[in-house]
């Protein structure tokens, strides 16, 4: 089921369609133009969903590469791929670098190397502030500069996407869907468009907001607006437990409490891609009244400090 997938495969499952996978390469690399083309997509997973070392260690098992395609461009063969991050990843250009040659290194035995250009597509809350190229983690004498072979990655952030280059409405209409969950535009969306049904799904997955959906409409399609308009509905209702609780017992009202936590927990782990011992305590120590506060106020949380001015 849509609900059960993490942000990771629920990005995946949306890039292994050939259309959206194409139509986002195409708006990203090329300036909308249509280099890429659906139909001349071959999925290449076998050969590109590798284990950085023999070890087979737990962390090893981690390291593969999320979408990778093989597609010609003006009959010359290429490999393209989307890897996902949800959160910032200090050694995201080690890991891009690994596989990019480790993948060469494969290729050297059938005595044809095919280039390959990969996409980090960063869809967490917080601006990227990891590294983007090999020299940021270095100090290097001015000397050796000219030499130093500068490896990069292609970094595209969800929330910096000009969606009017992206020609398939589907990925343009799951892209905005995102980035209007950031921005907490749950109300202001008022464009009659109709969007697939688990898109939306894997946009409230990938932003952490699909416990605010309430009723979701039934069918392949929703109308966008009417879906935001149901997420807007679930994040006001937010706001009107703490009424609700009046005239509970404590264990009840205790148990809400619990359950407003982990939920904010969860939805924090999702922004800031971990939650320190001392700010999961202030958590636990914080009132409903504040929880409730935190909770309308989440989309606009970036950092812990955010979250420690707002619970206080």
């Amino acid at each position: 089921m849509t609900n059960n997938l993490t942000p990771d495969s629920a990005c995946r499952t949306f890039f292994s369609n050939d259309v959206h996978f194409a139509s986002f390469s195409n708006a990203f690399l090329f300036d909308g133009k249509q280099v890429i083309h659906p139909e001349r997509l071959v999925r290449y997973e076998n050969d590109t969903s590798f284990i950085i070392n023999d070890t087979k260690s737990v962390e090893d098992e981690k390291r593969r590469r999320d979408i990778v395609v093989k597609t010609d461009i003006n009959g010359i063969y290429c490999l393209f791929g989307i890897e996902h991050q949800s959160s910032i990843d200090q050694e995201m250009v080690i890991r891009c670098g690994n596989y990019e040659m480790v993948e060469y290194l494969k290729q050297l035995k059938n005595k044809r190397l095919v280039p390959q250009l990969m996409v980090v597509f960063y869809t967490g809350s917080r601006k990227w502030e990891g590294p983007l190229k090999l020299s940021d983690y270095l100090e290097i004498p001015k000397e050796l500069k000219p030499y130093f072979n500068d490896w990069k990655i292609y970094l595209v952030d969800v929330k910096d996407i000009d969606t009017s280059k992206i020609k398939d409405k589907q990925t343009r209409y799951f892209i905005e869907a995102i980035q209007n969950m950031y921005k907490g535009n749950y109300d202001k969306l008022h464009r009659k468009i109709k969007m697939n049904r688990n898109n939306f799904i894997y946009a409230a997955i990938i932003t952490g907001s699909l416990d605010l959906i309430k009723d979701l409409p039934e069918g392949d399609e929703i109308d966008m607006c009417e879906g935001m308009e149901r997420m807007a509905e679930g994040f006001r209702s937010e706001g009107r437990k703490q009424g609700i609780l009046v005239g509970r017992n404590e264990g009840r009202k205790e148990g809400k409490l619990e359950e407003k936590r982990s939920t904010l927990k969860e939805q924090l782990i999702i922004k800031l891609g971990a939650v320190s011992s001392r700010l999961e305590e202030q958590l636990t120590n914080a009132s409903l009244e504040k929880l409730n506060v935190l909770t309308r106020n989440i989309f606009d949380i970036t950092s812990e400090e955010d979250v420690l001015r707002i619970i206080h």
